[in-house]
C-alpha cells in the first residue's frame, strides 16, 4: 500500500476511534477510585480494624467468665488397716472423681491503666483515620497526575494530526507543481521525509497515549474495560488567597494533625505506665460441683459438693526491680521527641507550603505566557503560509514555521497541566484537596 494511503488511513481510524470514546470525567474517576482503588481498599480495612480495637469488648472493663470440667478414673490395689486391728485387702477397686465449676474474674481497679489504655485506642483510631485520608489524598493527586498526563497526550495528538494534515496539503501542492514543470522533485523529496516524521510523531504519540491510559485504569482499579477519553477542560481556582490557605494548612494538614495525634498517643503511654505504680483490685466468683466415687476401703462410698464461692483479692507491685520507673522515663522521652517533631513539622510545613505556592504562581504565568506564545506562533504561521503559496518563502521556512506552531502547542499544554497539578499540590498541603469541585 502506497505510504501516503496508509497513513490516511491510520488518521481516519483514529478520528473515527476518538469519536467513539468514552469521556471519562473528574468526577468519575474520583469516584472509581474511591470505590476501587487497591491502596485505598486496604487503608479503609485498616481504618475498620482500629474501629473494632476501640469497642467495649477490647477495653478490659468487663469480667472474664471461665468453665472448667474434669474426671478422672483410678483402679487401685488396696490394703486398709482399720483402728480396731482389722484388714482389708482389695485388689483392683475402682474409683472416680468428676468436677465441673464457672469462675469469675473482674478487674475493680488496676490504677487507671484500662482507662488511659481505653483512651489510648481511640487515638489510634482517629490516627488511622488520618493515615487512610493520607493515602487517600496523595492516590488522587496521583490519579489527577496520570489523568492529566493522558489529556496533554490527547490534545497533542491532536496537534500532530494537525500538522499532518498541513504536511499531507503541502506533499499535494509540491507533487502538482512538479507535474506541471513548476517545482523539482527535491521540493516533493522534502515534503515526503516531513510527512513521514509527522506521521512517526502521531504513532508514539499514540502509543504513550495507549500506555498512560492503562496507568490510569491501574489507579481506578482496572474497572474501565472500554476504549475511554478524558475531559481536556480544566479551571483554576484564581481567586484563592494565600494567607487563606496557610490558616488552613496549619489546620487541616494531613502530616501535622497525625503528629498532634501522636503527640495524645504519648502522653497516654506515661500515664498508662504511671498507673503501675498503684495496687491492682479484683474480684472472683465460683459455683463448681464434685462427685466422688470411692472404693470400698474408704468410709465415705459417694460424695458430692456443689457450692458458690467468692472473693476479693489485691496486688501491689511495690518494687519490680526499676522496670516501671524506666518505663515511665522512657515514655517522657517519647512525648518530648514527638513534640519536638511538630515543630520540626511544622517547619517544613511552612516551606514547602511557600514553595508549591510560588511554583503554582509562576506555573500560570508560564501557561498565560504560552497561551500568548500561541497567538505569535499562528500569525507567524498564516503569513508564512500565504507566502509560501505565492513563492515567497521556501519549503525549509515554511517548515520551521509548521514546527513552531506545533512546538507552541505542545509547550502550552504541558503547562496547562503543570499548573493544574501545582494547585492541586497546594490544595493538598492546605487540607483541601478533598474538598475540590472539578
Amino acid at each position: 500500500m502506497n505510504t501516503k494511503y496508509y497513513i490516511t488511513y491510520i488518521l481516519v481510524f483514529f478520528a473515527l476511534f476518538a469519536n467513539a470514546q468514552k469521556i471519562l470525567t473528574p468526577e468519575e474517576a474520583i469516584e472509581l477510585t474511591l470505590s476501587h482503588n487497591y491502596g485505598i481498599k486496604i487503608a479503609n480495612n485498616t481504618v475498620e480494624v482500629a474501629k473494632n480495637n476501640t469497642s467495649v469488648l477490647n477495653s478490659g472493663y468487663l469480667p472474664t467468665v471461665t468453665g472448667n470440667a474434669g474426671a478422672t478414673y483410678n483402679l487401685d490395689n488396696t490394703e486398709a488397716e482399720f483402728s480396731n486391728g482389722n484388714t482389708t485387702t482389695l485388689n483392683g477397686a475402682e474409683s472416680s472423681r468428676y468436677n465441673a465449676s464457672v469462675n469469675l474474674n473482674y478487674t475493680l481497679f488496676d490504677g487507671l491503666g484500662r482507662l488511659y489504655n481505653y483512651r489510648r485506642l481511640k487515638e489510634q483510631y482517629q490516627l488511622s483515620e488520618l493515615e487512610a485520608r493520607e493515602t487517600i489524598e496523595n492516590t488522587l493527586l496521583q490519579l489527577f497526575s496520570v489523568y492529566y498526563s493522558v489529556a496533554q497526550l490527547s490534545e497533542n495528538t491532536n496537534a500532530i494530526e494537525e500538522t499532518f494534515a498541513i504536511s499531507k496539503d503541502r506533499l499535494t501542492r509540491a507533487a502538482y507543481q512538479f507535474e506541471y514543470g513548476q517545482n523539482t522533485k527535491l521540493e516533493v523529496l522534502n515534503a515526503q521525509v516531513d510527512i513521514n516524521n509527522d506521521s512517526i510523531n502521531i504513532v508514539n504519540t499514540e502509543q504513550q497515549l495507549k500506555n498512560t491510559k492503562r496507568d490510569l485504569n491501574v489507579i481506578l482499579g482496572n474497572k474501565l474495560s472500554d476504549e475511554f477519553g478524558v475531559n481536556t477542560d480544566i479551571s483554576f481556582l484564581l481567586e484563592i488567597s494565600k494567607e487563606e490557605l496557610w490558616a488552613k494548612t496549619k489546620a487541616n494538614n494531613v502530616s501535622l494533625l497525625q503528629i498532634e495525634k501522636n503527640i495524645n498517643i504519648s502522653s497516654l503511654d506515661v500515664k498508662s505506665n504511671r498507673s503501675q505504680y498503684l495496687p491492682t483490685i479484683g474480684l472472683t466468683g465460683t459455683y463448681g460441683w464434685n462427685k466422688n466415687n470411692n472404693n470400698a476401703a474408704s468410709f465415705v462410698a459417694v460424695s458430692t459438693n456443689t457450692g458458690l464461692s467468692g472473693g476479693i483479692n489485691l496486688s501491689w507491685n511495690l518494687f519490680d526491680g526499676g522496670g516501671t520507673i524506666t518505663r515511665v522515663k522512657n515514655a517522657k522521652i517519647a512525648l518530648e521527641n514527638q513534640q519536638l517533631q511538630k515543630e520540626q513539622v511544622l517547619i517544613d510545613l511552612e516551606r514547602n507550603f511557600n514553595n508549591a505556592w510560588d511554583d503554582y504562581q509562576n506555573k500560570l504565568v508560564i501557561f498565560q505566557l504560552q497561551e500568548e506564545n500561541i497567538t505569535t506562533a499562528k500569525n507567524n504561521f498564516d503569513r508564512t503560509k500565504e507566502k509560501f503559496k505565492i513563492g515567497q518563502v521556501n519549503s525549509i521556512e515554511f517548515r520551521q514555521a509548521q514546527l513552531n506552531l506545533l512546538n507552541a502547542e505542545l509547550s502550552r499544554n504541558q503547562a496547562k497541566y503543570n499548573a493544574k497539578l501545582a494547585e492541586l499540590t497546594v490544595l493538598q498541603l492546605s487540607g483541601e484537596l478533598l474538598n475540590v469541585k472539578f
